[in-house]
């Protein structure tokens, strides 16, 4: 049996699921402005950027790229619910000229280092803000040279470094900054959009949030799955777990959950009845 791909220190490509939808028509650009917390705008055709669909009270609807094909055609891509993104976005087309097309577009997540570089070929080829390129398109393609991964190691390293998950460990009841995605999700020169109040309110007034996303690691492969409880050392809870994966390499078990805001890391706590260790999220920057 051969090593597994350390994605740490080598490339590797996965196919992953990606739900894609095409937004086109001459209010497009005005339209998604309003609706999504990044510039529109300020997005150059062929140009990627990451975002969030925020209800009108400020929590995620939805947590999506978006990438300008032409001037009057945008193509949102999500790892949650499709059906949820195009009624979220439906729910505000009053007398807009925009048509919403869902895409039967498959995934190629290409993660580790010089990932950027490998020869890849689809309608999308965009990065990820804490590393690698995500190709999508009807039938993107990844130069054979580069190892297949299986699913386990990509959601180790998603996982590692602290990237969340719509529909894991993202819901309508997340609000952005317990997410800690606001730095390259959100920006606060656009203008308006729905949701905005509480996204801006926190960060001009340096608002915490009551619980914040925390990377959790444990020795060994451990028995741990979204919903268990996470205690302090004293047993007291003081969260929950939202996603877990072995990683082979490491010989650890990898988490991602909400912690109160009163937990101060690096801190050694009790994930499911084992020790373990609570760190912050790699700070992820916008990708260029």
């Amino acid at each position: 049996m051969s090593a597994p791909v350390d994605l740490r220190t080598q490339v590797g490509v996965c196919p992953t699921e990606r739900a894609v939808l095409a937004a086109t028509g001459p209010d497009s650009e005005t339209f998604l402005q309003g609706q999504l917390s990044q510039d529109m705008v300020a997005l150059a055709p062929g140009r990627s950027a990451w975002s969030l669909i925020l209800q009108p009270q400020g929590r995620i609807d939805a947590f999506v790229r978006v990438t300008r094909r032409t001037a009057e055609r945008f193509v949102l891509d999500t790892d949650g619910s499709l059906e949820q993104v195009v009624a979220r976005l439906r729910r505000f087309m009053l007398r807009t000229d925009v048509t919403l097309e869902p895409l039967d577009w498959k995934c190629l997540a290409v993660r580790g280092p010089g990932a950027a570089e490998v020869q890849a070929a689809g309608e999308i080829v965009a990065p990820v803000p804490t590393g690698g390129i995500d190709v999508l398109g009807p039938a993107p393609e990844v130069s054979p040279a580069v190892p297949r991964v299986p699913p386990e190691v990509l959601e180790a390293h998603r996982i590692s470094a602290g990237f969340p998950r719509m529909g894991v460990d993202i819901d309508d009841r997340t609000i952005p900054a317990e997410a800690e995605v606001v730095p390259w999700t959100v920006s606060f020169t656009k203008g308006c959009f729905t949701g905005q109040e509480l996204v801006a309110r926190m960060d001009s007034r340096g608002s915490s949030a009551p619980r914040y996303l925390r990377r959790l690691a444990l020795d060994g492969r451990r028995e741990v799955a979204a919903g268990d409880p996470v205690a302090d050392t004293d047993g007291a809870e003081i969260g929950a777990v939202t996603s877990a994966a072995y990683d082979a390499v490491a010989d650890a078990t990898v988490a991602l959950g909400y912690l109160k805001r009163s937990v101060t890391v690096p801190a050694e706590v009790v994930v499911a009845g084992a020790p373990a260790r609570a760190t912050a999220v790699p700070r992820a920057q916008p990708p260029t």
